[in-house]
This record gives C-alpha cells, sequence and structure tokens, in this order.
C-alpha cells in the first residue's frame, strides 16, 4: 500500500548560488559522501531529501543528514535512513521506499514513493 508520494524541482544555478552565498548548509544538507558530489547530483539529492519529506508528510524536527541517497553500482538511487527520519518512517510503517532522480537543462528533479 501506498503511504505518501513526494515530488520536487530544484534549480540547480540557484541552488549553487545558495550554496555559494551560505556554504555552512552543505554540512546541514548532505553527509560526507554527498557533499562530494558535483553540484547538479548535490541538487537532485536535495530534491530527493524535499520530496521524502513531502511523502513522509512534511513533519518539522527531521534532520536532513538522517536521510542519505545512496547510489549502487548501476546508477539507482535508494535511501539510507537514520535518526529522526527512521523514525517517522517506522511510524509511518514504510517498509520500500522507491526514489528517480534527474537533472537536465539546469533542473535537478526527484520523485518518491514510500510503501507499507
Amino acid at each position: 500500500m501506498i503511504v505518501g508520494v513526494g515530488i520536487d524541482v530544484c534549480d540547480v544555478d540557484r541552488f549553487a548560488e545558495t550554496i555559494r552565498r551560505r556554504p555552512g548548509l552543505v554540512r546541514r544538507l548532505f553527509t560526507e559522501a554527498e557533499a562530494a558530489k558535483p553540484i547538479a547530483s548535490q541538487a537532485a539529492r536535495f530534491a530527493a531529501k524535499e520530496a521524502l519529506a513531502k511523502a513522509l508528510g512534511a513533519p518539522s524536527g527531521m534532520s536532513w543528514v538522517h536521510a542519505e541517497v545512496l547510489t549502487d553500482a548501476d546508477g539507482r538511487p535508494s535511501f539510507k535512513l537514520i535518526g529522526t527520519v527512521a523514525e517517522r518512517a517506522a511510524a509511518l510503517g514504510v517498509q520500500v521506499i522507491h526514489v528517480s532522480l534527474s537533472h537536465d537543462a539546469g533542473i535537478a528533479s526527484a520523485v518518491v514513493v514510500c510503501e507499507s
């Protein structure tokens, strides 16, 4: 059963400018591995985290670094959840999270579907 669906888009140039103006955001938004990615990949991961928050009902108090976007050897993205985000997902009965990322023409996007 679908518990929640989220979608988000992020303008890569605008995201890059925000990071240039406020570099401390990187530590608040990303794990070390995510922070090492190119800016377009960071923007897509930010969109994925926003989409996940929407799919989980957008509660306050979740930490962005508690949802890490991983990519397997074939390029397929997935989430590793810990802490506040894992707790929220468990409270909703989420068993499986599907995520799709894209970035093209200066826009990064993500779709997330949470299933019980």
